[in-house]
């Protein structure tokens, strides 16, 4: 066990997190207004409908803003420091905050395309960001 925090899926995130573990980022698409969304949640954002629909996003985005984490916010983030927290928006038009991995803090910046990965915490996946390989 690592320590950091574990999400707790309910009804509205169950399937997000189910797909997490099979190493897939879902968003909800709206049948009724066809906006995306990212949290997952009851009804559209949009247009209150809930005729939501669960869609795979390609996994691809870039890093809006960021900031670099020097502080740990709790003992179990201490032996990541420095690591970034990162608002990244999605290819399919949507937004989510995750960390940038497997790169040197220095070297992330605003537009940097990243792809997802996965971090295993206890036996949840959590979805990360990291810079698209270049090969």
């Amino acid at each position: 066990m690592t320590g950091k925090p574990i999400p707790v899926a309910n009804p509205d995130t169950a399937v997000f997190w189910d797909a997490c573990n099979e190493k897939r980022f879902l968003i909800q698409s709206c049948k009724s207004c066809g906006e995306n969304q990212f949290y997952p949640r009851a009804i559209c954002k949009n247009c209150q409908s809930n005729d939501l629909e669960w869609q795979e996003v390609s996994g691809r985005g870039t890093v809006k803003t960021f900031t670099v984490v020097r502080h740990a916010p709790s003992p179990a983030f201490k032996a990541d420091l420095p690591y970034v927290l990162a608002l990244i928006n999605l290819d399919e038009g949507v937004s989510t905050m995750m960390n940038v991995i497997e790169c040197d803090v220095e070297d992330v910046h605003i537009g940097m395309d990243i792809e997802l990965t996965f971090e295993l915490r206890g036996e949840q996946y959590i979805p990360q960001a990291k810079p698209i390989s270049k090969g």
